[in-house]
């Protein structure tokens, strides 16, 4: 409280009353306002003294990835051992963002490739990802969208939401929208109404989701109005980006308790960064605490490919012993699912500690976490369904309409259906291929 009253008075130059002060702190506007975007504010804000050298590295990388810090979020790193504060290294900039590897990259995910119209991402085949806002409440360090981060060029248009619901709209497969950004919560509460409302009419839209990381950096901005506005949906779920449980503040529980009050499914997807999260216990206790205010946690990414993150990834071998350590340890829904988002477009790869050790034709053999190996017996009897993708008459009474059975499987799947003749998924432009003109040897 005292750490908010002192922002408030650095920001307003004043000697209000504190209730007056607490007033503004706590408007979601007041806070977006003044976002801290220089260096200096910081310094007179904590009490810290950059050297002129750091000064000069931190406004050089600020130059290349613009900085943007809500006093609320400022607030809670530690003054006296920022250095190492979880909070400080995940909003403040670091000389180590101009270190570019060899293997960053601008888009690792493909994002702008797999856009069929601006603003959609279409890369599974029954959802999307609508970009709807390049706004964020704060500019990330590890933002896997740095490419965009201040880019006002690139906040969408009206008529580019438009094409975005249309493309929707005539693409039938797509029963999943994912708002995304920026953050969704940035609109207005009309904008975002609008955008839902659009999306809601669409009759083969299922669920619509939101991206949002205000509960963590900008927790006012879940005000009843907002709750209003989404409780008209039915079909939300609600995904937020909480790292460290720092950041697992009352303030921050109790924008989730408004979320979570009427009905909205909330879950987690957290990144796993160097010297902030990649510790098995600090991530027991962050699942611990989200399971507790009713959050599920959804996915552990880790870090992307792009530019400037170098710093921030880690060995993949550190992201399998945090699973290790919960698998067994803690509730089962309290295990997010490890995930690599592959460079290129490949969609997120689960990845996780090998409990099938082996197997026969009757039996497999299983490890459990505690490393007691024991077998799991085959059926005798078993004849499986043999599938001819009949789906009408199919005797498992899944009462499919004509338009869901035509959907054809892809990639894996496609190659164990009984019904499919393909046998072998083969790279294009392989060696052997040119090496033998184009026929197999």
């Amino acid at each position: 409280m005292q750490e908010a009253i002192k922002l408030t008075q650095h920001h307003l130059n004043t000697d209000q009353s504190s209730h007056d002060l607490m007033d503004k702190w706590t408007d979601w506007r007041w806070q977006l306002k003044h976002t801290i975007r220089k260096v200096e504010t910081v310094e007179k804000i904590m009490g810290i003294q950059f050297s002129d050298q750091q000064k000069k590295e931190i406004n050089a990388t600020i130059d290349k990835f613009p900085m943007a810090i809500t006093p609320y979020y400022l607030s809670l790193i530690d003054d006296d051992d920022f250095e190492t504060d979880p909070v400080f290294k995940q909003c403040f900039p670091s000389i180590d963002e101009l270190q570019l590897s060899p293997i960053d990259m601008e888009d690792p995910l493909h994002e702008d490739k797999d856009s069929p119209v601006s603003g959609i991402t279409h890369r599974y085949p029954d959802r999307v990802l609508f970009h709807v806002s390049n706004v964020c409440a704060m500019y990330c360090r590890h933002c896997t969208r740095k490419r965009k981060v201040g880019d006002v060029d690139s906040v969408p248009s009206a008529e580019m939401i438009q094409a975005g619901v249309d493309y929707i709209k005539n693409t039938p497969t797509v029963r999943d929208v994912l708002l995304s950004g920026g953050d969704p919560f940035l609109l207005s509460d009309e904008k975002l109404d609008e955008i839902l409302s659009l999306i809601a009419a669409i009759p083969h839209v299922e669920v619509i989701r939101i991206g949002t990381r205000t509960p963590v950096v900008l927790p006012y901005r879940i005000t009843d109005k907002l709750i209003q506005v989404l409780s008209k949906y039915d079909n939300l779920w609600i995904n937020t980006h909480y790292n460290h449980p720092r950041e697992m503040t009352k303030t921050s529980i109790a924008a989730l308790k408004k979320l979570t009050g009427i009905g909205i499914p909330v879950g987690n997807q957290s990144v796993l960064l160097r010297d902030v999260n990649d510790c098995p216990q600090i991530m027991k206790k962050l699942v611990h605490k989200l399971v507790a205010n009713r959050v599920r946690p959804y996915y552990l990414y880790q870090c992307d490919l792009s530019e400037g993150l170098e710093h921030f990834r880690t060995n993949v071998g550190k992201g399998i012993e945090i699973m290790e350590s919960l698998r067994g340890h803690t509730s089962g829904f309290a295990i997010p699912t490890y995930v690599i988002d592959a460079p290129g477009g490949g969609g997120k790869i689960p990845v996780m500690p090998n409990y099938l050790i082996s197997w026969s034709t009757n039996k497999v053999i299983l490890r459990n976490y505690e490393g007691v190996i024991t077998t799991y017996q085959m059926p005798d009897r078993y004849e499986h369904n043999t599938c001819d993708l009949d789906c009408l008459n199919c005797k498992l009474q899944l009462k499919l309409n004509s338009e869901e059975s035509d959907r054809k499987p892809i990639g894996i799947s496609k190659l164990l259906c009984d019904y499919e003749e393909t046998i072998t998924l083969v790279p294009e432009n392989l060696e052997r291929d040119q090496r033998n003109g184009g026929e197999e040897g």
